[in-house]
């Protein structure tokens, strides 16, 4: 069975559903992109764990994880997306420690906020791209959005985003960066990865 290798190209979230976030993966040697619904928490942690200028004043429950993991010599070498059934993905992480080898199973955000703070390369099999990637351009045209009722990590679809307002928008760069500061301060990821988003869109 092929496998393919992903990175992470992005976090999307509807400012039309709340609480609706999808982590979009592509393939390195290609043109397809697989969303995956996944959970608000696990997309603060992944997007923490991209952006460097957020610092959580304290150990997110990944960050937990990685912190244990290297007390006791433990290295996550691999993340793989492995099955998809009814449209939610499986996952699994590969340890090793003192040249052992054990694969656990996990959630695929959990696997890939893990993978974020390991360096671990991700994984999929070309089967599941068939079943689940598209080609997709994330704009400011765009937004990622829920099926009717996935569960978390489903599979999700792409619609042409309305006239929101953004109500960052009003604010300078100083001001943004303030407020970011003051966000993740408080522990506020959700407003932390929107206000880096605007940011990044003025970059």
């Amino acid at each position: 069975m092929s496998i393919v290798k992903l990175d992470i190209k992005g976090i999307s979230y509807s400012q039309t559903q709340s609480g609706a976030y999808a982590l979009v993966l592509s393939e390195v040697e290609g043109e397809r992109t697989l969303p995956i619904i996944i959970g608000a928490f696990e997309a603060q942690s992944i997007a923490i764990a991209l952006e460097k200028e957020i610092k959580p004043p304290r150990p997110l429950t990944h960050d937990l994880f990685r912190d244990f993991a290297d007390c006791f010599d433990i290295n996550i070498i691999q993340v793989t997306i492995y099955k998809l059934v009814d449209g939610v993905f499986f996952s699994s992480l590969i340890c090793e420690r003192e040249g052992l080898e054990q694969t656990i199973d996990a959630r695929t955000s959990d696997a890939i906020a893990l993978a974020t703070r390991f360096n671990a390369p991700i994984y999929t099999y070309e089967s599941i791209l068939d079943q689940a990637g598209i080609y997709l351009k994330i704009g400011t045209e765009d937004i990622i959005t829920a099926t009717e009722a996935p569960e978390e990590e489903a599979v999700v679809d792409r619609t042409t985003k309305s006239d929101v307002p953004n109500e960052l928008s009003g604010f300078s760069l100083k001001e943004l960066h303030q407020k970011l500061n003051k966000a993740v301060a408080q522990e506020n990821y959700e407003m932390a990865a929107k206000i880096r988003d605007e940011i990044s869109n003025r970059s």
